[in-house]
């Protein structure tokens, strides 16, 4: 089993930043990728980014050259840098962490962007 606990989330003007955290517990030697989704209200979650242990990563084009996902191996925590806010960022982020036999999630943070 693995365990996520995310933090950073909170209320920022547009144009601001935030960094989330997410700190993987348990069998976090299995873990192959980790990542962030959202979900805003009445929408379907949705990919932001994704990291390898290797490294690699993947955005959504909505947040290319916003946002940057990074990853401490040592620590067991994967980094979301959001930059250049805009009000349709707001939702609640989930961390994901996969290995070869199954998806884990957060708990989700609350993302707002007011305007």
């Amino acid at each position: 089993q693995v365990q996520l606990v995310e933090s950073g989330g909170g209320l920022v003007q547009a144009g601001g930043s935030l960094r989330l955290s997410c700190a993987a517990s348990g069998s976090s030697r299995s873990i192959i990728a980790m990542g962030w989704h959202r979900q805003a209200p009445g929408k379907q979650r949705e990919l932001v980014a994704s990291i390898t242990s290797g490294g690699s990563t993947n955005y959504a084009d909505s947040v290319k050259g916003r946002f940057t996902i990074s990853r401490d191996n040592a620590k067991n925590t994967v980094y979301l840098q959001m930059n250049s806010l805009k009000p349709e960022d707001t939702a609640v982020y989930y961390c994901s962490a996969a290995n070869l036999l199954k998806d884990y999630w957060g708990q989700g943070t609350q993302v707002t962007v007011s305007s």
